[in-house]
Order: structure tokens, then C-alpha cells, then sequence
């Protein structure tokens, strides 16, 4: 496997599938079988989950809510999706375990660190809910944080378009995909990859993210095992 260690990055939106809110059932089933089949090879996987499907704090302000309710709520929801693709796993018989930035002890361990290494080394997929743990934060940037603390070999950001294109593929027909990218040809041409905050906690790191499409089945596979999917942004 080209990656011994990988930090998986979910948006909320991804697990409405054709959906307008919540949780598809087939698209979780589909996650949790990609997952399973790097499992199976010998990856260990830590995964944050966004909750878009369900809240978003942001939307919240924006309609009059106060951000730092509304991101609680959103931080909330990821622990939700957390739970849904927990059991989706465990279903198809894969150790789990959802770690949360906000402690809710009746239905997910607090964040430890150590912990989390333990259980990526003992091969349980570690799910980590609840953001970073604080409002103005997004889970782009709990993805980061979390990849660096757990010493993961790369970021997958999993979405619905195969790449970084020069524009919005779904939006310009003459958008052209980047097969790998520098950081700073990201910052220098405006692309948007992920937020700011967490961009430039990733550079800092040099940490590379792939952002790939996750909806296409295999795909999780052929990344992991080394094969050109999606775009690598590197140093």
C-alpha cells in the first residue's frame, strides 16, 4: 500500500446521496464498504465527518442564530454522522471506535490522543465527531489538526468531483483538472481546496491532501494502493 496511515475527510452533504437532508442509507452502506477494503489491506483509517447534511453553524448566523449556538449545533451533527457511519461499519464487521471533541461519554469516547494511535495500531477505524471542539472552526480544519496529532501519511479529502480543477467543473465545461498541485500554486491561482485556516495548518505541516471523488467505487482503493486519482497538492 503507497499510504500506511490515512486521515479520510467526509463532507456532511456526501452522505445525503440523492437526498435533500440527512443520511442516505445506500450512499453510508457504500462508504463503509470502500473503507472496509483498505481495512482489509492493511491501512489504518482515521475519518472526520463534516455535518452539513444535517446543521451548519454558518447557515445558522447568517439567518440570525448566534454563531457560537449554531456551531455547537453543527459540531453536534457531526457526532450524528459519526454515529451513522459507525454503525454502517461494525455492520460489515469492522472495529470502530467514534472519538468526540465535546464530551457526550454515554455514546462516544473523549479525544485522547494516544488513545487514538492505540486503536489505529490495534486496526480499529477511528471516527472523530464533534470538530475540533470549538465554534469558528470548521471540520476541514478538525481534519488537519486530527491527521497531524495521529501522524497520518496524507489527508483524503473524499467529495463528488474527481479533482482540483482550474474552475468549477460543474460549472465550466473548459475547466481542466490538475493531476498535483503545490501549495502555493493553490494560494497564488485562488483555488479552493479547503478552508484558509486549515490550508495553511497542512502546508505548515507538509502534510499533502488528495482530494478525489469518493462516489466512485474503487477509487479509495486504487488512491491507497498508488494509483494517479484525483489531485495531490504537495509541497
Amino acid at each position: 500500500m503507497h499510504y500506511k496511515r490515512i486521515l479520510l475527510k467526509l463532507s456532511g452533504e456526501a452522505l445525503m446521496g440523492q437526498q435533500q437532508y440527512g443520511i442516505d442509507a445506500k450512499r453510508l452502506d457504500e462508504y463503509a464498504e470502500e473503507i472496509k477494503s483498505v481495512m482489509e489491506k492493511g491501512v489504518e483509517v482515521a475519518i472526520v465527518i463534516g455535518g452539513g447534511n444535517i446543521f451548519r453553524g454558518l447557515a445558522g448566523a447568517s439567518q440570525g442564530m448566534d454563531r457560537v449556538q449554531g456551531d455547537h449545533m453543527g459540531m453536534l451533527a457531526t457526532v450524528i454522522n459519526g454515529l451513522a457511519l459507525q454503525s454502517a461499519l461494525e455492520l460489515k464487521g469492522v472495529q470502530t471506535r467514534l472519538q468526540s471533541a465535546i464530551k457526550i461519554n454515554e455514546v462516544a469516547e473523549p479525544f485522547i490522543r494516544r488513545r487514538a494511535i492505540r486503536h489505529l495500531e490495534k486496526g480499529r477505524v477511528v471516527i472523530f465527531g464533534g470538530g475540533t471542539g470549538n465554534p469558528y472552526f470548521t471540520t476541514d480544519s478538525a481534519a488537519v489538526l486530527r491527521a497531524i496529532e495521529i501522524k497520518a501519511d496524507v489527508i483524503l479529502k473524499g467529495t463528488r468531483v474527481d479533482g482540483i480543477y482550474t474552475s468549477d467543473p460543474e460549472k465550466d465545461k473548459n475547466a481542466t483538472k490538475f493531476d498535483s498541485i503545490s501549495f502555493n500554486e493553490v494560494l497564488s491561482k485562488g483555488l479552493k481546496v479547503m478552508d484558509t485556516t486549515a490550508f495553511t495548518l497542512s502546508q505548515e505541516n507538509e502534510l499533502p491532501i488528495v482530494v478525489f471523488d469518493m462516489n466512485t467505487k474503487g477509487n479509495l482503493m486504487k488512491l491507497v494502493s498508488g494509483e494517479n486519482i484525483g489531485t495531490v497538492v504537495n509541497v
